[in-house]
């Protein structure tokens, strides 16, 4: 049986039975029809019940969710990233462990209307005119983004995930990850107001570890962020400032770099 296949032909079926019911279908009768038309259907005798859930789930995350298949990998949070390498080609991360997931987009359309859809939450265009995009989900999970013009093997996606509670000093010393002394002495230093620098390869750890780190300033301190993208979750209670860069539009107006946000934070505040 051909999958791709199978699921474009039955979602084509559903999606005619949504039109005809109208705007005030629900979400369970629309779970309904893709599990009749499944159940009903000669072709798909020889699969067994959990393919059969498979299928009915994909055609209704297709047809009903934003993120359409990716959508139950988002709601784990034991996921913390997500990468889809063209329509068939999807990997998490999970406990650390990477894997290649048994789901699969129907057609690179389909993949590049999610991709539009997250750009639409944060006001940001892709297309082939502007195919990359940085940005960021309501939750803060971060999201890059490659549209099929510049990626070879089809539409690029890649989302991190973060945590709901962040990390704290005394869970890294419990794994192992640092010691009560060094923890310790980073104390001290960020008490003190010295520079510290952050740095390493790409999920090494070093926005977590930032996070932590942050928790240690003092609350009658100010706080500015300015970041590329927001990533930081620094308690929202304290007097904070959160800044971000923006990236020019379509028309090539709108850029916000790094240093126009320093020279603001310069002038108008004391630092």
């Amino acid at each position: 049986m051909d999958w791709k296949h199978t699921v474009a032909r039955i979602t084509k079926d559903v999606r005619r039975e949504i039109q005809l019911a109208g705007d005030e279908i629900t979400d369970r009768q629309v779970a309904e029809m893709a599990e009749e038309q499944v159940l009903k259907d000669p072709e798909l005798d020889e699969l067994n019940f959990r393919m059969k859930v498979r299928l009915v789930n994909q055609i209704f995350h297709t047809l009903r969710r934003d993120m359409g298949i990716l959508e139950p990998l988002l709601q784990d949070d034991e996921i913390s990233e997500i990468m889809v390498n063209g329509t068939d080609s999807i990997y998490i991360e999970k406990k650390g462990k990477t894997e290649k997931m048994e789901i699969a987009f129907v057609a690179t359309e389909e993949l590049q209307e999610v991709i539009r859809r997250i750009g639409a939450r944060v006001y940001r265009e892709i297309n082939e005119r502007t195919p990359i995009l940085d940005a960021r989900l309501p939750d803060g999970s971060r999201v890059n983004a490659v549209y099929s013009n510049v990626a070879l093997d089809g539409p690029v996606l890649t989302i991190r995930k973060f945590p709901e509670k962040p990390l704290t000093m005394d869970h890294l010393i419990s794994t192992g990850t640092i010691t009560r002394e060094a923890a310790g002495f980073l104390q001290k230093m960020v008490l003190a107001g010295y520079n510290i620098f952050i740095s390493g390869g790409t999920s090494s750890g070093k926005t977590t570890f930032l996070n932590i780190l942050s928790q240690y300033i003092p609350k009658d301190q100010r706080i500015i962020v300015i970041e590329d993208s927001a990533e930081l979750q620094l308690e929202r209670s304290r007097n904070l400032i959160r800044l971000e860069c923006r990236n020019a539009n379509g028309q090539g107006k709108g850029q916000i770099e790094m240093n126009q946000l320093i020279r603001t934070e310069l002038k108008n505040y004391k630092l």
